[in-house]
Parts: structure tokens; C-alpha cells; sequence
């Protein structure tokens, strides 16, 4: 696998900006190389009138929609804002009402399945939020004010068999397991 593949996997994953150093502990290079790896990936899409751009904010790396596409993203992310969600959204859903807040990785090794665009969908919907744990430096996802009040429950507790999923030991079991994933 070739560090440009490395790279542009990363960025396209990432719901976040990278930065070099992030991408230069992940990939096991210098930065020098991850920076005239991005340069040229920046370059390419440019030349080639790719459908993505390469946006570089002080070091912070994330790949981006071609702004010559904007309106057509547009309306295709106003129908997936607005339509139903799929079987997979509502598993991850649930997954986080029941035991957020919740981390991608433990996300994942529940569901068995790469969460990103689930996670950036919901995101957008503004059902789930996210917030990163100083400590730990992971992203913690929960849902939002706005999920609890479109269910009418007062508090997120108040959802049917809440405490026993919440504490759930063969969840708790599977999450101590990384081999699962």
C-alpha cells in the first residue's frame, strides 16, 4: 500500500481535520513525506477536476466536496437530512441512546462494521453529538437534546429497559474483547 492510499484512506474516514503528526504516527513516516505526499494529492485532485479538494487550514488536513458541486451536494444532503433512517443509522442510534456515550471504536465492535458515515449522517441530522474526552483523547458520542425530545421522554433513563441494556455485561464483555472487532 502506497502512503498516497494511506493518506487519502485516513482523510476520507476522518470526520475531522488531521493533522501531519497524527498522520505521520498512523502511517510510520516522516513528516516531510507526509507533507509532500499531501502537497501532491492536493495537486492531482486540482489537475485532474476531481470531485473532492484537499483542504490545508494551519496544518489541519481534511478532504472536501469540489466547491464547483456544491449545490448538487447540497440537495442531495437535504434529502439525506430529511428522509428516513436507514436500518444501519437506527442500529447505531439505538446503539448510543443505550450505551452512551459511546466511542466509534466501541461503536464498531458492536455492530462488527466501520461507523464513520453512520456517525457524520447522524451527526448531521443533529441527533447524535459529539465530544471529545480530554483524558482518554477519544470522541465520545451521545444523542442530542433534540433526539430525547423527539421521542417525548424526558430524559434519555426513561427509555424502555434503559438500565439493563445500559449495564449490559455481555455488551461490557464484548467491548473488553478488541479481537471481536
Amino acid at each position: 500500500m502506497t502512503l498516497f492510499s494511506q493518506l487519502e484512506s485516513l482523510l476520507f474516514v476522518s470526520s475531522k481535520p488531521l493533522s501531519v503528526k497524527e498522520m505521520t504516527d498512523l502511517v510510520g513516516v516522516k513528516a516531510k513525506e507526509v507533507i509532500e505526499a499531501l502537497t501532491k494529492l492536493a495537486a492531482e485532485y486540482k489537475e485532474q477536476q476531481r470531485g473532492f479538494v484537499l483542504i490545508n487550514n494551519n496544518g489541519q488536513y481534511q478532504l472536501a466536496t469540489a466547491p464547483e458541486n456544491t449545490e448538487l451536494v447540497s440537495r442531495f444532503l437535504k434529502d439525506e437530512t430529511s428522509g428516513e433512517l436507514s436500518q444501519p443509522s437506527l442500529e447505531a442510534l439505538t446503539i448510543i441512546a443505550y450505551r452512551g456515550p459511546i466511542t466509534k471504536l466501541e461503536l464498531e465492535r458492536i455492530r462488527g462494521v466501520n461507523c464513520s458515515l453512520i456517525l457524520r449522517n447522524l451527526l448531521i441530522r443533529g441527533l447524535v453529538e459529539e465530544k471529545t474526552d480530554k483524558q482518554k483523547g477519544d470522541n465520545l458520542y451521545s444523542v442530542t437534546l433534540d433526539f430525547i425530545k423527539f421521542l417525548g421522554i424526558s430524559t434519555i433513563t426513561d427509555l424502555p429497559d434503559y438500565e439493563r441494556l445500559h449495564h449490559s455485561e455481555t455488551l461490557a464483555q464484548a467491548l473488553a474483547e478488541p479481537e471481536n472487532l
